[in-house]
């Protein structure tokens, strides 16, 4: 059965409180989708997730390319907005983690991450998408190894072999005795619990947010009877309430994303003491 989050009250359409039938609460169900194209079973196939974020995609590529194909020394009020979101990203994160000089090259990174993450989000809240597409951990996770990838690509890079085995275990001679079991503890938590948690602090915020959309959405509609009309009003309120929070995580979210992979970066090029 598709679970798709738009026809979540279209199956239970006749199903209220005092009816008989039990509240169709929100599970992992509502985080899976019949394919578009393909089958389930099949190696390749392509579902509502993957043309959300393709679709995400062409929306960011777009937004840019209309803003700055024929950029204007007096700005028009989209390449203003584009701007300010730009020069947001580069001073605001670039430049305050990782320094101007160091960091201006990693910029157009870090704005890419930005806003593809934001409009992953964002759809959560978008009529007709109403899914956000970094509750799927794959998600989160192929953008959390690229991040891997090139924090300890330029960890190597920057201080070779010895230099980077120092900065990944934390070496620290000062630590003395127990500077074996640091290192060891360092070198478990920097390689491989590292890109674990990036990508689990995306996906776990926008996971739960969206259970909790669902979950106050459908209670609205389950309750629009009899006397459980009144609690349905609360229940909608909620719904308007979470809707808000959720513009405001949407955002955090992907700024905490970049903010982290700036902080990494920094640390791939620091010098180890």
């Amino acid at each position: 059965m598709s679970a798709d989050p738009t026809q979540v009250l279209a199956f239970e359409t006749d199903c209220h409180i005092f009816d008989g039938c039990g509240f169709p609460a929100p599970g992992l169900h509502s985080f899976l989708f019949e394919p578009i194209w393909g089958h389930q079973d099949d190696a390749v196939y392509f579902n509502k997730t993957m043309l959300l974020a393709l679709l995400g995609s062409v929306i960011i590529i777009g937004f840019f390319w209309a803003a700055f194909r024929k950029p204007q020394v007096v700005p028009g009020k989209l390449q203003m907005v584009a701007e300010a979101g730009y020069d947001f990203i580069r001073r605001g994160i670039v430049y305050e983690t990782i320094g101007k000089k160091e960091g201006e090259k990693y910029v157009p990174l870090i704005v890419s991450l930005f806003f593809f993450i934001w409009m992953m989000n964002l759809w959560s809240i978008i009529p007709v998408a109403q899914f956000p597409v970094t509750s799927i951990i794959s998600y989160p996770l192929v953008l959390a190894l690229i991040v891997y990838v090139l924090w300890v690509s330029l960890t190597f890079k920057r201080h070779g072999f010895v230099g980077a085995f120092k900065n990944f275990t934390g070496y620290n001679k000062e630590l003395g005795a127990v500077l074996p079991l640091a290192m060891v503890i360092e070198f478990f938590s920097n390689l491989l619990v590292r890109p674990f948690t990036h990508a689990v602090r995306l996906f776990a915020n926008m996971f739960a947010g969206h259970t909790l959309l669902l979950l106050f959405t459908i209670a609205s509609w389950y309750l629009l009877n009899g006397i459980g009309i009144a609690y349905a009003g609360v229940s909608f309120i909620m719904v308007i309430v979470m809707t808000a929070f959720e513009l405001f995580v949407q955002a955090l979210q992907a700024y905490v994303f970049v903010l982290l992979t700036c902080t990494f970066i920094q640390g791939a090029l620091a010098e180890h003491h």
